[in-house]
């Protein structure tokens, strides 16, 4: 646990080759990693949140059933290790899902609510490790001469029930909404092609 700027020795331990790993995998990664470091805030939070709007060459539809495809999650989607899809109903599904990134992995099931080609939006409540998952994409019409393209908003916010499990989850928090991003712009562009724009971000911000 933390007291004021302070970790426990066995905290430390855990933490040092972690945060070691994640630099090495940020060199790699490249330009899109926002963020080299963490700091005693980052250590003392069990939230976490990233938003990003962003202008896309897909239209809302070709969006819309990429994220929507949760069951073949597993096979694009990085640190997905099964996601299957059950009690369907008119506006959505529930879904379990094996979330696994080094050293932690989740089983949990989400509510996923949808409003076709509009929205996407999966909660879970009732984690092992944490208390509160939301994630959330909501498209909108793009560019008024390029019908092909659409504007994503994603949201990602969660709390770990452990601070040390929070701990490990913020060393790799940044480098992991940016892969999950991509791996679905990649999905659209396998499924449809290449896009008929180039991307451009237009917010983008990280609590």
């Amino acid at each position: 646990m933390l007291k004021g700027s302070t970790l426990k020795a066995l905290d430390v331990r855990i933490l040092r080759p972690l945060i070691e790993i994640r630099g090495s995998q940020q060199h790699n990664f490249g330009s899109s990693t926002h963020r080299s470091y963490i700091t005693f805030n980052d250590l003392r939070n069990k939230n976490r949140r990233y938003t990003k709007k962003e202008l896309v060459g897909y239209s809302m539809q070709e969006m819309y059933d990429v994220v929507s495809d949760v069951s073949n999650y597993y096979r694009f989607v990085p640190y997905v290790k099964r996601s299957d899809v059950h009690t369907q109903d008119n506006s959505g599904f529930k879904a379990d899902l094996i979330v696994g990134f080094p050293p932690l992995n989740e089983a949990y099931t989400s509510r996923v609510s949808l409003n076709p080609p509009q929205l996407v939006r999966s909660e879970c409540h009732d984690g092992r490790l944490f208390n509160y998952l939301l994630n959330e994409w909501r498209f909108s019409p793009g560019l008024k001469d390029i019908p092909d393209s659409c504007v994503l908003d994603f949201k990602v916010t969660f709390e770990f029930k452990s601070l040390l499990h929070s701990n490990v989850a913020n060393i790799f928090f940044d480098l992991i909404c940016d892969q999950m991003e991509n791996a679905f712009i990649q999905e659209v562009r396998r499924r449809n092609g290449p896009p008929s724009i180039r991307s451009h971000v237009l917010t983008s911000n990280r609590s």
